[in-house]
């Protein structure tokens, strides 16, 4: 048995009954991170001494009997969080050095609840793309085939989650960034309601710029191996800009398989997934429905390709937001001309990057449209099932043209940014959606399903993910364990 492929909710008891110290933890997970992450690049910057002042005292207050929520569990954060004590880059050369002195408000609840950060995990420059990798710290690997991206921009964090470098890893999710990596590596994830989980203190935007109020469609969340541990999780991480009050969660809409309504959505002209993820997506919903669960094939009454094209502005428009001038002027190159009936990537990112205030208003009050007929539908439906992304963990392709590069579904052609459209229903609704591990492909690589619920129902889709976890979805350690020093392993 590996310890630290143990879910977060089995270590969490492990330390509460005395049969595991937080110092032994984070000895381990330190072992584990020298023996692994010269080869997969999870971990950006390492804090270990922070980390074992930490870990003495959660193990002072485990002895005493007063664990807090999450006492002793040894951690990583993405490095898009401030992160005090810790290098903050968010892959960005211009951040190299740059150590904050506040952290960002869920890392502020993580410490409060008793998590030992040892480690920031790896993203791609300015967090704005689907693979990980950039200047400061290289590129991450995934796991279960060294050759392919563990996707982005949370790939060096599901890496990290799914090869025992952390209890469970705090991201955050734009365009998919919690969901997409969570499908690549084999693990569960949750992207949050939006506004559920306090934002402030990441990039985007970068540091001289944020607000007050979350930025749009992005949000914060767990990556983790058990579906326990994202409701764990959750728990402490939900809750406005104080991380000294949390926000009550709405109970899941079933508790068990028998009754769940469930809507199922794997195809879509517009867009094209490849087998092994439509495949998964319905062996999902027949699990389900041989659990119990009703089950209905259906196309939501959302218009995808407006969906889609709201998402687009508004993602393009906060990635933009946070680049250097000289890069945001660049994308903003042929909004002029681009017309408002071209949903081409390309045209979108334009739009979205040179976003004003009438287009704004115009955008924002379809997205409102959307919101409704989506809350019509789940009035019917407790949980959509779809796929989490159209393709399986791609190579790396580093092209300094995302819209050079492409996908393959199954032998043709797609955009590089199709990624983005079956994780855009859920974003830009501001709906929140748990991926599950289903299966692996011929090949061996993982296969994930999305689980999308209606908007404050985010116990529900992390229900839903465990109904499935209980069925036989589980995480499974990546083969690169197999390959670890002795001395690693725990």
């Amino acid at each position: 048995m590996d310890l630290l492929t143990l879910s977060a909710v089995e270590l969490r008891d492990r330390l509460r009954g005395g049969d595991l110290s937080s110092t032994e933890l984070l000895d381990a997970t330190l072992r584990r991170i020298d023996a692994l992450n010269p080869t997969v690049h999870a971990i950006a910057a390492a804090g270990a001494d922070a980390a074992r002042a930490a870990a003495v005292e959660s193990d002072r207050r485990l002895a005493s009997g007063e664990p807090r929520a999450l006492e002793g569990l040894v951690v990583t954060v993405k490095d898009t969080f401030d992160t005090v004590g810790l290098a903050s880059t968010a892959g960005a050369a211009a951040f190299k050095d740059r150590i904050p002195d506040v952290d960002a408000v869920a890392v502020a609840r993580l410490r409060n609840a008793g998590a030992v950060i040892v480690a920031k995990s790896n993203v791609p420059a300015f967090v704005s793309d689907f693979q990980s990798y950039n200047p400061v710290f290289g590129t991450t690997r995934n796991p279960w085939d060294l050759s392919r991206s563990p996707g982005g921009s949370s790939g060096g964090a599901a890496a990290a989650v799914a090869t025992g470098m952390a209890a469970f890893e705090l991201a955050t999710d734009l365009g998919g960034s919690i969901r997409w990596p969570a499908h690549c590596c084999g693990i569960f994830g949750l992207k949050t309601t939006w506004n559920l989980v306090s934002t402030w203190g990441i990039v985007p935007p970068p540091p001289e710029r944020r607000t007050a109020r979350n930025v749009d469609l992005t949000v914060a969340g767990p990556l983790a191996r058990s579906a326990a541990d994202l409701d764990l999780v959750l728990a402490v991480l939900a809750g406005p800009r104080d991380p000294s009050v949390s926000t009550a969660l709405a109970p899941p809409a079933r508790d068990s398989a028998k009754g769940l309504r469930v809507a199922l959505f794997a195809d879509e002209a517009f867009a094209p997934v490849c087998a092994d993820v439509a495949d998964a997506v319905r062996e999902a919903a027949r699990l389900l429905a041989d659990a119990g669960a009703s089950l209905e094939q259906v196309r939501p009454p959302v218009s995808f390709e407006a969906a889609f094209e709201v998402f687009a502005l508004l993602n393009h428009f906060v990635v933009a937001y946070g680049l250097p001038p000289k890069v945001r002027i660049r994308l903003q190159q042929g909004a002029a001309t681009a017309s408002s009936s071209d949903l081409s990537h390309p045209a979108l990112q334009a739009r979205g990057a040179r976003m004003t205030p009438s287009l704004y208003q115009a955008t924002t009050m379809r997205k409102q449209r959307i919101e409704a007929q989506w809350a019509k539908f789940f009035e019917r439906y407790d949980v959509v099932l779809c796929p989490p992304a159209p393709v399986l963990a791609i190579p790396h392709d580093h092209a300094p043209n995302v819209h050079a590069r492409t996908l393959d579904i199954d032998g043709a052609s797609a955009p590089y940014l199709d990624l983005t459209k079956w994780s855009s229903l859920a974003t830009g609704a501001d709906l929140p959606a748990a991926v599950a591990p289903v299966t692996r492909s011929a090949a061996g690589l993982p296969v994930g399903v999305q689980i999308i619920a209606r908007k404050g129902g985010d116990r529900t889709a992390v229900a839903v993910a465990r109904m499935l976890e209980e069925l036989g979805c589980r995480y499974v350690p990546p083969p690169i364990l197999r390959e670890i020093p002795e001395k690693a392993q725990a």
